[in-house]
């Protein structure tokens, strides 16, 4: 049987120099990078954290509207990749930082208190969806705004192994009560993204992907 955990490190490490090949995930990246950038908080964000940022398709772009991000993966491969284009591009505001997404404990190690939270398919990684958010909801600064996206509840068979522990993707309604009792307000979704692909089942599937915001209340 494969042994494969939630954030699943060394596949995320094989696949890095690959990663940026697949169409279907540079659609995915454009779409969300346009739907996180239209709903950026009023004002440029000061101290910024991604969430699963990968070689950072999402973050390359969406930093040009922030002043500082904080790109946090638990992928070190993927980190490299990203700190190739940072080397190439000649990029001073994105700091590439490796920690174990599937502990929320780990977001303690950013020490930081952030006034805008994104991320691009990584909550479905991480086993205890609640308890991170009540990590990251600790990190941010009051006011601060959270875009999050990901997955709408699918069929399963999204993912090519069977065997991958993921959420299979999250009913909007009860993520969003996991936010308002973790204290976030002004709850949001909107469809960023339709996936069309042919899943483990030779099916093709359409797999919409939301964009969740919520804001920090300023007391």
């Amino acid at each position: 049987m494969t042994n494969i955990s939630w954030t699943d490190a060394d596949r995320f490490d094989k696949k890095a120099s690959e990663w940026d090949a697949n169409a279907l995930r540079a659609a995915l990246a454009d779409a969300v990078s346009r739907a996180i950038i239209a709903h950026l908080p009023v004002g440029q964000p000061q101290n910024s954290l991604e969430f699963g940022c990968g070689t950072g398709l999402v973050t390359i772009r969406v930093a040009e509207h922030c002043a500082q991000v904080t790109a946090a993966d638990s992928s070190r491969e993927m980190l490299n990749v990203l700190n190739e284009k940072i080397d190439a591009g000649a990029i001073r505001n994105i700091k590439p930082t490796f920690i174990d997404l599937s502990a929320p404990e780990s977001v303690d190690e950013l020490g930081e208190s952030f006034d805008f939270v994104f991320s691009s398919m990584t909550l479905h990684h991480i086993p205890d969806t609640a308890r991170f958010l009540r990590q990251l909801y600790a990190h941010m600064a009051p006011g601060a705004t959270i875009s999050i996206a990901d997955l709408d509840q699918e069929d399963g068979f999204f993912h090519d192994d069977e065997a991958e522990k993921v959420h299979h993707g999250f009913d909007r309604n009860s993520l969003k009560e996991i936010l308002e009792t973790t204290g976030f307000i002004n709850a949001a979704f909107m469809t960023a993204h339709i996936i069309e692909k042919k899943n483990r089942e030779g099916r093709t599937g359409s797999y919409p992907v939301f964009l969740l915001t919520a804001v920090k209340p300023m007391s």
